[in-house]
């Protein structure tokens, strides 16, 4: 059985093969999908995550488990790729139009995820102003409470896909494609998965205008940056295998030491018109 819906900024497609409750699963699973759009969205202004960038560096702010795990996920893969990864560039994106501006923030005042402290397991807060932008790992998060419901529901074998970030699981092999960067609209299939995640980071379908700045900000230089190839990164969840795309793309470096420390893998597939 398969169902589509577009969520999460692209179409989420789940595949599950016989269970008892298929339609209750399925039905379940996108609602945890759509959860984790809510928390933790920064298009909406009334998300838990909107909320986290405009109030945590004046008070204490109670946060859903799910937000406080994704928050310190974050932080963790900050610390073992030395800075490469921080989903504190978001005021970088509105400044370029990229993301809706919700709020004023003094842009030479901004901290980033390594700011966050965590006075309990979810009350958190900040001593400077924050402006996160949680896009570069809640999809993956998502996939995987998606998948979570799915094998709650004793469902043995399928998958969640989200525009690419991808998580299989049973017993049953699936081939695995990847996008053409020289043409995206052509599949490259690099392979077969039984069980675990891959997430691919690109700029080709990037919607912007021809004059408008990537969406993919070097936290350490805060510069946005440009490539033409594409970074897959394999992992067993796909949180770490979303957030560890933007370690491999930003760097270049798909043997980034940060890759063995979450036992990941990256793949690079160069763009042929332009190398």
């Amino acid at each position: 059985m398969m169902r589509c819906k577009p969520l999460l900024g692209t179409f989420v497609e789940i595949k599950i093969e016989d269970g008892p409750q298929l339609s209750q699963a399925l039905k379940e699973a996108f609602l945890a999908i759509e959860q984790v759009q809510s928390l933790m969205g920064f298009h909406n202004p009334e998300s838990e995550l909107s909320k986290i960038n405009a109030h945590v560096h004046l008070e204490q702010i109670r946060i859903h488990p799910w937000t406080a795990e994704v928050l310190a996920i974050a932080q963790e893969i900050y610390r073992h790729s030395n800075g490469i990864f921080n989903c504190g560039v978001g005021h970088h994106l509105v400044e370029a139009g990229l993301l809706p501006k919700h709020f004023q923030l003094n842009m030479d005042s901004v901290g980033g995820i390594q700011d966050i402290l965590f006075i309990e397991r979810t009350l958190v807060q900040s001593h400077l102003p924050l402006c996160l932008d949680l896009g570069g790992i809640a999809k993956g998060y998502a996939v995987d409470k998606a998948v979570d419901i799915l094998q709650a529901y004793d469902i043995t074998s399928g998958s969640v896909n989200a525009g690419g970030d991808m998580r299989i699981f049973g017993d049953q092999a699936q081939d695995i494609h990847i996008r053409n960067p020289a043409n995206p609209h052509e599949l490259l299939q690099i392979g077969s998965m039984k069980t675990g995640a891959i997430a691919t980071s690109s700029l080709y379908f990037a919607k912007r205008d021809a004059n408008a700045k990537s969406y993919m900000v070097n936290p350490l230089n805060q510069e946005h940056i440009e490539f033409s190839e594409s970074y897959s990164v394999v992992a067993s969840e796909c949180v770490y295998a979303d957030a560890l795309t933007k370690v491999v793309s930003i760097s270049g470096n798909i043997n980034h030491p940060c890759l063995e420390r979450f036992s990941a893998q990256a793949i690079k597939i160069p763009n042929t018109h332009t190398a």
